[in-house]
C-alpha cells in the first residue's frame, strides 16, 4: 500500500520543476525575437530587445532523453545589459559550453582545431544544437521556482560520453549566415508554446 487516503503527508510532491543539478542532453531551439546589429554580430533576427534595452537570446531546450524526455526548458541568454557587462559575459561564457559540449571539445583545449570550433557564423549556427546540459532553477517572475539551463557539462566529465550517447559529436564547419545545418532531434517537432515566457527569470542586472 502506497500510503493512507486520509493522510498525504507522505504523498509524492506535485512540482513540476526538474531537480537542481540533473544533467541531461537537450536539443536548443533559438526563438527569433527580430533584434539585429550588424556591428555586434547580432544578425538572422534571433536577437530579442527588452523594454530595459537588454538584449537577449530567447532559447527553448528541449530534454532528449531520461525520466523527464520530452521535457521543455525556457532561459535567455544574455548579449547585453545597460546595467553592465555581467549579463553578457555570463551568455558568452554559456555559449562557449555549449559548443564545447556539442561538438566534443575539452574546455582546456586551446589548440587551433579547438579555437576554429567554438566560433560561428551566426545565431543560425547555434539553433539546433545538441549538448549536455546542467539544469539549474530559478525564479519566475512570480516568484515562483522555474527549470533554467546556465551550464553545459563538456567531454571533461565523467558521466559526459554517456549522456551523449558514447559517440563523439561529428562537427561540421558552420554555414553560410542565414543558413543552418542543424536538424531536430528525432520524433520532435520545435512547437511553440501557447505562451511566451517573456523576460521570466531575468537576473536583476539585465
Amino acid at each position: 500500500m502506497s500510503g493512507l487516503w486520509n493522510d498525504f503527508n507522505s504523498a509524492q510532491s506535485n512540482t513540476n520543476v526538474i531537480p537542481k543539478g540533473t544533467l541531461a542532453k537537450v536539443h536548443m531551439t533559438l526563438r527569433p525575437g527580430g533584434f539585429d546589429d550588424a556591428s555586434q554580430g547580432w544578425t538572422g533576427g534571433y536577437a530579442k530587445r527588452g523594454t530595459t534595452g537588454s538584449v537577449y537570446l530567447d532559447a527553448e531546450f528541449t530534454v532528449l532523453d531520461g525520466p523527464y524526455a520530452k521535457r521543455k526548458i525556457w532561459s535567455l541568454i544574455g548579449l547585453y545589459s545597460p546595467n553592465g557587462p555581467n549579463w553578457a559575459n555570463m551568455g558568452r561564457g554559456l555559449i562557449r559550453g555549449i559548443l564545447n559540449s556539442a561538438r566534443g571539445i575539452s574546455d582546456k583545449d586551446n589548440s587551433p582545431e579547438a579555437q576554429a570550433k567554438r566560433r560561428i557564423n551566426g545565431f543560425a549556427n547555434l539553433d539546433g544544437l545538441e549538448f549536455v546540459a546542467r539544469i539549474d532553477i530559478g525564479k519566475d517572475t512570480n516568484g515562483e521556482e522555474k527549470n533554467e539551463i546556465r551550464a553545459a557539462v563538456t567531454p571533461d566529465h565523467r558521466d559526459y560520453a554517456t549522456l551523449m550517447g558514447a559517440i563523439a559529436p561529428q562537427y561540421t564547419a558552420p554555414s553560410a549566415p542565414g543558413h543552418t545545418h542543424s536538424q531536430a532531434p528525432s520524433g520532435q517537432q520545435n512547437t511553440q508554446p501557447s505562451a511566451t515566457p517573456g523576460t521570466a527569470g531575468r537576473p536583476s542586472w539585465a
